[in-house]
Protein backbone atom coordinates (compact mmCIF):
# COMPACT_ATOMS: atom_id res chain seq x y z
CA UNK A 1 0.00 0.00 0.00
CA UNK A 2 1.28 3.53 -1.22
CA UNK A 3 2.44 5.70 1.52
CA UNK A 4 -0.22 8.35 0.58
CA UNK A 5 -2.99 5.70 1.29
CA UNK A 6 -1.34 4.72 4.23
CA UNK A 7 -1.66 8.35 5.69
CA UNK A 8 -4.89 9.21 4.48
CA UNK A 9 -7.12 5.84 5.20
CA UNK A 10 -9.14 5.39 8.88
CA UNK A 11 -5.74 3.42 10.79
CA UNK A 12 -7.56 0.33 11.61
CA UNK A 13 -8.57 -0.49 7.99
CA UNK A 14 -4.97 -1.03 7.03
CA UNK A 15 -4.41 -4.16 8.26
CA UNK A 16 -7.94 -5.11 8.62
CA UNK A 17 -8.41 -9.46 7.05
CA UNK A 18 -11.55 -8.58 4.66
CA UNK A 19 -14.35 -11.29 5.15
CA UNK A 20 -13.24 -14.34 3.49
CA UNK A 21 -15.81 -15.50 1.12
CA UNK A 22 -15.93 -18.43 -0.87
CA UNK A 23 -15.39 -16.35 -3.88
CA UNK A 24 -12.69 -14.95 -2.77
CA UNK A 25 -11.11 -17.96 -1.40
CA UNK A 26 -11.27 -19.99 -4.89
CA UNK A 27 -12.25 -17.55 -7.74
CA UNK A 28 -14.72 -18.96 -10.38
CA UNK A 29 -12.41 -17.94 -13.29
CA UNK A 30 -14.11 -17.88 -16.43
CA UNK A 31 -17.05 -20.30 -17.20
CA UNK A 32 -14.87 -23.56 -18.82
CA UNK A 33 -12.64 -23.18 -15.51
CA UNK A 34 -15.93 -22.70 -13.00
CA UNK A 35 -17.44 -25.68 -14.62
CA UNK A 36 -14.86 -27.88 -13.97
CA UNK A 37 -15.53 -27.79 -10.58
CA UNK A 38 -17.89 -28.59 -7.60
CA UNK A 39 -18.72 -25.86 -5.63
CA UNK A 40 -19.84 -27.39 -2.37
CA UNK A 41 -18.32 -24.85 -0.54
CA UNK A 42 -20.46 -21.69 -0.58
CA UNK A 43 -23.61 -23.22 0.70
CA UNK A 44 -25.46 -22.40 -2.59
CA UNK A 45 -28.38 -24.10 -4.31
CA UNK A 46 -27.46 -26.73 -7.19
CA UNK A 47 -29.02 -26.23 -10.88
CA UNK A 48 -29.71 -23.46 -12.92
CA UNK A 49 -31.85 -20.90 -13.09
CA UNK A 50 -33.86 -20.37 -16.15
CA UNK A 51 -35.26 -16.43 -16.25
CA UNK A 52 -35.59 -14.00 -18.90
CA UNK A 53 -35.72 -9.92 -18.55
CA UNK A 54 -37.40 -7.18 -20.64
CA UNK A 55 -35.05 -4.68 -21.15
CA UNK A 56 -37.96 -1.85 -22.23
CA UNK A 57 -36.83 0.39 -19.06
CA UNK A 58 -33.28 -0.36 -18.71
CA UNK A 59 -32.18 3.33 -19.31
CA UNK A 60 -34.16 4.15 -16.26
CA UNK A 61 -33.60 4.12 -13.08
CA UNK A 62 -35.75 1.38 -10.99
CA UNK A 63 -38.04 2.33 -8.35
CA UNK A 64 -36.48 2.72 -4.57
CA UNK A 65 -38.61 0.10 -3.63
CA UNK A 66 -39.78 -1.93 -6.69
CA UNK A 67 -43.76 -2.62 -6.13
CA UNK A 68 -44.09 -5.91 -7.82
CA UNK A 69 -41.25 -6.72 -5.45
CA UNK A 70 -42.57 -6.00 -2.24
CA UNK A 71 -45.87 -6.99 -3.28
CA UNK A 72 -44.72 -10.91 -4.03
CA UNK A 73 -42.44 -10.71 -0.46
CA UNK A 74 -45.29 -9.26 1.36
CA UNK A 75 -47.74 -12.29 0.13
CA UNK A 76 -44.94 -14.78 0.55
CA UNK A 77 -43.63 -13.68 4.51
CA UNK A 78 -47.58 -12.60 5.64
CA UNK A 79 -45.89 -9.39 6.62
CA UNK A 80 -47.22 -5.88 5.35
CA UNK A 81 -45.06 -3.84 2.68
CA UNK A 82 -44.56 -1.41 5.04
CA UNK A 83 -42.45 -3.95 7.13
CA UNK A 84 -40.24 -4.63 4.41
CA UNK A 85 -37.29 -3.18 3.26
CA UNK A 86 -35.62 -4.76 0.37
CA UNK A 87 -32.02 -4.99 0.43
CA UNK A 88 -28.82 -6.42 -1.88
CA UNK A 89 -28.67 -9.81 -0.35
CA UNK A 90 -29.08 -9.67 3.51
CA UNK A 91 -25.33 -8.25 3.91
CA UNK A 92 -26.55 -5.37 3.03
CA UNK A 93 -29.18 -5.39 5.86
CA UNK A 94 -26.46 -5.84 8.45
CA UNK A 95 -24.48 -3.22 6.70
CA UNK A 96 -27.79 -0.87 7.86
CA UNK A 97 -28.43 -2.11 10.95
CA UNK A 98 -25.14 -1.44 12.18
CA UNK A 99 -24.99 1.88 10.86
CA UNK A 100 -28.22 3.21 11.57
CA UNK A 101 -28.01 2.11 15.35
CA UNK A 102 -24.16 2.17 16.23
CA UNK A 103 -22.32 5.36 16.41
CA UNK A 104 -18.41 4.71 15.46
CA UNK A 105 -16.11 4.81 17.86
CA UNK A 106 -18.77 4.25 20.34
CA UNK A 107 -21.37 1.68 20.45
CA UNK A 108 -21.12 -1.97 20.14
CA UNK A 109 -22.28 -4.95 18.57
CA UNK A 110 -22.85 -8.46 20.27
CA UNK A 111 -22.45 -11.99 18.05
CA UNK A 112 -22.06 -15.05 19.19
CA UNK A 113 -19.76 -17.47 18.17
CA UNK A 114 -19.23 -19.41 15.92
CA UNK A 115 -21.40 -17.32 13.52
CA UNK A 116 -21.25 -15.61 10.29
CA UNK A 117 -18.54 -13.57 9.81
CA UNK A 118 -19.80 -10.58 8.21
CA UNK A 119 -21.53 -9.15 11.27
CA UNK A 120 -18.08 -8.55 12.65
CA UNK A 121 -16.85 -7.39 9.41
CA UNK A 122 -19.47 -4.82 8.97
CA UNK A 123 -19.02 -3.72 12.51
CA UNK A 124 -15.34 -3.14 11.99
CA UNK A 125 -15.88 -1.55 8.60
CA UNK A 126 -18.04 1.00 10.69
CA UNK A 127 -15.56 1.25 13.44
CA UNK A 128 -18.43 -0.50 15.77
CA UNK A 129 -17.44 -2.25 18.61
CA UNK A 130 -17.78 -6.42 18.56
CA UNK A 131 -18.70 -8.16 21.95
CA UNK A 132 -18.51 -11.98 22.32
CA UNK A 133 -20.78 -14.31 23.59
CA UNK A 134 -20.04 -17.79 22.84
CA UNK A 135 -22.54 -20.76 22.20
CA UNK A 136 -22.74 -22.98 24.84
CA UNK A 137 -21.18 -26.62 24.13
CA UNK A 138 -24.36 -27.71 22.16
CA UNK A 139 -24.41 -24.45 20.18
CA UNK A 140 -27.34 -22.92 22.06
CA UNK A 141 -27.45 -19.27 23.36
CA UNK A 142 -24.94 -18.65 26.35
CA UNK A 143 -28.21 -16.60 28.33
CA UNK A 144 -26.62 -15.98 31.67
CA UNK A 145 -23.66 -14.58 29.36
CA UNK A 146 -26.21 -12.71 27.53
CA UNK A 147 -27.17 -11.24 30.77
CA UNK A 148 -23.99 -9.81 31.72
CA UNK A 149 -23.79 -7.43 28.36
CA UNK A 150 -27.54 -5.57 29.03
CA UNK A 151 -26.80 -2.22 28.72
CA UNK A 152 -23.54 -2.66 26.89
CA UNK A 153 -24.36 -2.91 23.10
CA UNK A 154 -26.49 -1.61 20.60
CA UNK A 155 -27.40 -4.90 18.67
CA UNK A 156 -27.22 -8.94 18.87
CA UNK A 157 -27.28 -10.63 16.18
CA UNK A 158 -28.38 -14.03 16.03
CA UNK A 159 -27.80 -16.91 13.82
CA UNK A 160 -30.89 -18.96 13.15
CA UNK A 161 -30.19 -21.68 11.68
CA UNK A 162 -26.93 -20.93 12.45
CA UNK A 163 -23.71 -20.83 10.19
CA UNK A 164 -21.87 -22.49 9.94
CA UNK A 165 -23.58 -24.24 13.18
CA UNK A 166 -26.27 -25.52 10.99
CA UNK A 167 -28.44 -25.76 14.09
CA UNK A 168 -32.09 -23.71 15.27
CA UNK A 169 -32.05 -21.67 18.10
CA UNK A 170 -35.08 -22.81 20.04
CA UNK A 171 -37.58 -20.37 19.82
CA UNK A 172 -37.71 -19.87 23.45
CA UNK A 173 -33.99 -18.58 23.82
CA UNK A 174 -34.15 -16.08 21.22
CA UNK A 175 -37.39 -14.67 22.50
CA UNK A 176 -35.68 -14.89 26.31
CA UNK A 177 -32.77 -12.82 24.39
CA UNK A 178 -35.21 -10.18 23.19
CA UNK A 179 -36.44 -10.08 26.35
CA UNK A 180 -33.43 -8.95 27.84
CA UNK A 181 -32.69 -6.81 25.45
CA UNK A 182 -36.14 -4.99 24.73
CA UNK A 183 -35.22 -1.61 26.23
CA UNK A 184 -31.15 -1.58 24.99
CA UNK A 185 -30.73 -3.12 22.03
CA UNK A 186 -32.37 -4.19 18.94
CA UNK A 187 -32.07 -8.16 18.14
CA UNK A 188 -31.33 -9.37 15.03
CA UNK A 189 -32.38 -12.97 14.13
CA UNK A 190 -30.71 -13.53 10.94
CA UNK A 191 -32.92 -16.69 8.94
CA UNK A 192 -31.23 -16.83 5.90
CA UNK A 193 -31.64 -20.67 6.10
CA UNK A 194 -35.67 -20.55 7.33
CA UNK A 195 -36.81 -22.55 4.40
CA UNK A 196 -35.27 -25.75 5.22
CA UNK A 197 -36.71 -26.06 8.56
CA UNK A 198 -40.39 -25.92 7.02
CA UNK A 199 -41.39 -22.21 6.31
CA UNK A 200 -43.26 -19.74 8.68
CA UNK A 201 -44.33 -22.67 11.51
CA UNK A 202 -44.29 -20.15 14.83
CA UNK A 203 -42.26 -22.55 16.28
CA UNK A 204 -39.48 -21.65 13.64
CA UNK A 205 -39.31 -18.35 12.05
CA UNK A 206 -39.25 -15.16 14.53
CA UNK A 207 -41.57 -12.89 12.04
CA UNK A 208 -43.98 -13.54 14.26
CA UNK A 209 -42.26 -11.65 17.14
CA UNK A 210 -42.95 -8.47 15.67
CA UNK A 211 -45.51 -7.35 16.54
CA UNK A 212 -45.14 -8.10 20.26
CA UNK A 213 -41.76 -6.05 20.32
CA UNK A 214 -40.37 -3.16 19.08
CA UNK A 215 -36.39 -4.59 19.14
CA UNK A 216 -36.90 -7.15 16.91
CA UNK A 217 -35.80 -7.59 13.36
CA UNK A 218 -35.39 -10.39 10.83
CA UNK A 219 -32.98 -11.20 8.11
CA UNK A 220 -34.38 -13.17 4.97
CA UNK A 221 -32.69 -14.03 1.46
CA UNK A 222 -33.28 -15.35 -1.94
CA UNK A 223 -29.95 -16.81 -1.96
CA UNK A 224 -30.24 -19.91 -0.48
CA UNK A 225 -34.06 -21.83 -1.10
CA UNK A 226 -34.73 -19.99 -3.62
CA UNK A 227 -31.00 -20.21 -5.74
CA UNK A 228 -31.02 -16.98 -6.62
CA UNK A 229 -27.44 -16.26 -4.88
CA UNK A 230 -26.03 -14.43 -8.06
CA UNK A 231 -29.00 -11.96 -8.03
CA UNK A 232 -28.09 -10.45 -4.76
CA UNK A 233 -31.92 -10.07 -3.34
CA UNK A 234 -32.55 -10.10 0.12
CA UNK A 235 -34.67 -8.50 2.74
CA UNK A 236 -35.16 -7.04 6.21
CA UNK A 237 -38.42 -7.00 8.36
CA UNK A 238 -39.51 -5.04 11.18
CA UNK A 239 -41.82 -2.82 12.18
CA UNK A 240 -42.42 0.51 10.41
CA UNK A 241 -40.19 2.65 12.60
CA UNK A 242 -37.35 0.91 12.09
CA UNK A 243 -38.11 0.01 7.87
CA UNK A 244 -38.13 4.12 8.14
CA UNK A 245 -34.70 4.47 9.53
CA UNK A 246 -33.05 2.07 7.53
CA UNK A 247 -34.49 3.37 4.41
CA UNK A 248 -32.91 6.81 5.54
CA UNK A 249 -29.54 5.30 5.25
CA UNK A 250 -29.77 2.84 2.27
CA UNK A 251 -28.51 3.53 -1.01
CA UNK A 252 -31.09 5.43 -3.50
CA UNK A 253 -31.88 2.49 -6.09
CA UNK A 254 -30.70 -0.38 -3.87
CA UNK A 255 -32.80 -3.32 -6.37
CA UNK A 256 -32.04 -3.18 -10.01
CA UNK A 257 -35.04 -3.79 -12.04
CA UNK A 258 -33.69 -7.14 -13.30
CA UNK A 259 -33.29 -8.59 -10.31
CA UNK A 260 -36.74 -7.01 -9.11
CA UNK A 261 -38.12 -8.57 -12.34
CA UNK A 262 -36.57 -12.11 -11.25
CA UNK A 263 -36.89 -11.76 -7.99
CA UNK A 264 -40.67 -11.33 -8.00
CA UNK A 265 -41.38 -14.19 -10.68
CA UNK A 266 -39.50 -16.80 -8.41
CA UNK A 267 -41.62 -15.69 -5.46
CA UNK A 268 -44.73 -15.79 -7.23
CA UNK A 269 -44.67 -18.66 -10.12
CA UNK A 270 -42.01 -20.49 -8.74
CA UNK A 271 -42.98 -21.34 -5.14
CA UNK A 272 -43.55 -24.83 -5.66
CA UNK A 273 -40.28 -25.45 -6.93
CA UNK A 274 -38.71 -23.65 -4.45
CA UNK A 275 -40.33 -26.46 -2.21
CA UNK A 276 -39.30 -29.52 -4.33
CA UNK A 277 -35.71 -28.25 -3.89
CA UNK A 278 -35.82 -27.51 0.04
CA UNK A 279 -37.20 -31.27 0.14
CA UNK A 280 -34.95 -32.70 -2.11
CA UNK A 281 -32.18 -30.73 -0.15
CA UNK A 282 -32.66 -32.50 3.32
CA UNK A 283 -33.44 -35.72 1.96
CA UNK A 284 -29.45 -35.42 0.82
CA UNK A 285 -27.97 -34.37 3.44
CA UNK A 286 -29.66 -36.73 5.47
CA UNK A 287 -28.20 -39.58 3.44
CA UNK A 288 -24.78 -37.55 3.87
CA UNK A 289 -24.79 -37.08 7.48
CA UNK A 290 -25.72 -40.86 7.72
CA UNK A 291 -22.70 -41.56 5.37
CA UNK A 292 -20.18 -39.11 7.45
CA UNK A 293 -21.15 -40.89 10.87
CA UNK A 294 -19.72 -44.16 10.06
CA UNK A 295 -16.10 -42.84 8.31
CA UNK A 296 -13.46 -43.63 10.33
CA UNK A 297 -12.21 -40.26 9.76
CA UNK A 298 -15.13 -38.06 10.82
CA UNK A 299 -15.43 -38.08 14.77
CA UNK A 300 -18.71 -35.19 14.61
CA UNK A 301 -21.67 -34.58 12.09
CA UNK A 302 -23.57 -31.72 13.46
CA UNK A 303 -27.48 -31.92 13.06
CA UNK A 304 -28.41 -29.02 10.65
CA UNK A 305 -30.84 -26.95 9.64
CA UNK A 306 -29.64 -25.49 6.75
CA UNK A 307 -28.52 -26.57 3.56
CA UNK A 308 -24.83 -27.43 4.68
CA UNK A 309 -23.48 -30.32 6.74
CA UNK A 310 -20.64 -29.57 9.16
CA UNK A 311 -18.10 -32.57 10.01
CA UNK A 312 -15.25 -32.73 12.64
CA UNK A 313 -11.96 -34.93 11.31
CA UNK A 314 -10.72 -37.19 14.07
CA UNK A 315 -7.37 -34.52 14.36
CA UNK A 316 -6.02 -31.48 11.89
CA UNK A 317 -3.89 -34.12 9.79
CA UNK A 318 -7.26 -36.04 8.80
CA UNK A 319 -8.87 -32.70 8.27
CA UNK A 320 -5.83 -31.33 5.97
CA UNK A 321 -5.77 -34.73 3.89
CA UNK A 322 -9.97 -34.46 3.34
CA UNK A 323 -9.62 -30.73 2.11
CA UNK A 324 -6.89 -31.35 0.24
CA UNK A 325 -8.00 -34.62 -1.27
CA UNK A 326 -10.89 -32.98 -2.25
CA UNK A 327 -9.42 -29.92 -3.77
CA UNK A 328 -7.56 -32.22 -6.17
CA UNK A 329 -10.44 -33.50 -7.71
CA UNK A 330 -11.97 -30.39 -8.05
CA UNK A 331 -14.49 -30.11 -5.17
CA UNK A 332 -14.68 -27.57 -3.23
CA UNK A 333 -15.79 -27.46 0.73
CA UNK A 334 -15.25 -24.83 3.59
CA UNK A 335 -12.42 -25.26 5.99
CA UNK A 336 -14.49 -24.07 9.32
CA UNK A 337 -11.72 -25.27 11.96
CA UNK A 338 -10.53 -21.84 12.79
CA UNK A 339 -13.90 -20.81 14.19
CA UNK A 340 -14.25 -20.96 18.08
CA UNK A 341 -15.01 -24.51 19.19
CA UNK A 342 -14.66 -26.13 16.09
CA UNK A 343 -11.37 -27.46 16.05
CA UNK A 344 -10.74 -29.60 12.61
CA UNK A 345 -14.13 -28.90 11.56
CA UNK A 346 -15.26 -29.36 7.56
CA UNK A 347 -18.60 -28.02 5.97
CA UNK A 348 -19.93 -29.61 2.95
CA UNK A 349 -22.48 -27.48 1.19
CA UNK A 350 -25.50 -30.27 -0.58
CA UNK A 351 -25.02 -29.75 -3.93
CA UNK A 352 -26.89 -32.03 -6.31
CA UNK A 353 -27.10 -36.00 -5.60
CA UNK A 354 -24.37 -36.30 -8.46
CA UNK A 355 -22.59 -34.15 -6.93
CA UNK A 356 -22.62 -35.29 -3.59
CA UNK A 357 -22.21 -39.03 -5.10
CA UNK A 358 -18.57 -37.91 -6.33
CA UNK A 359 -17.58 -36.44 -3.51
CA UNK A 360 -18.23 -39.64 -1.32
CA UNK A 361 -16.26 -41.51 -4.23
CA UNK A 362 -13.80 -39.54 -3.43
CA UNK A 363 -13.80 -40.16 0.09
CA UNK A 364 -13.61 -43.91 -0.22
Amino acid sequence: MSNLINKLARAELVDMVPYQSARRLFASGDSAQANSKIWLNANEAPGKGKYQVSSENINRYPDFQPNNLLKAYSNYCGLERSQILATRGADEGIELIIRSFCRAYQDSILICPPTYGMYAISAENHGAGIVKVPLTADTTLDIEGLKQQVGKVKVVFLCSPGNPTGKLLPKAQIIQAIELFKDSAMVVVDEAYIEYTGEFSPEQTSTSLLTTYDNVIVLRTLSKAFALAGLRCGFTLANTDVITLLSKVIAPYPISAPVAEIASLALTDDLEKMTERVTTCNGIKTDLSTWLSKQGWCSEVFASDANFVLFRCESASEKTRIFELLLRHNILIRDQSKQLQLENCLRISIGSAQEITQLKEVLS
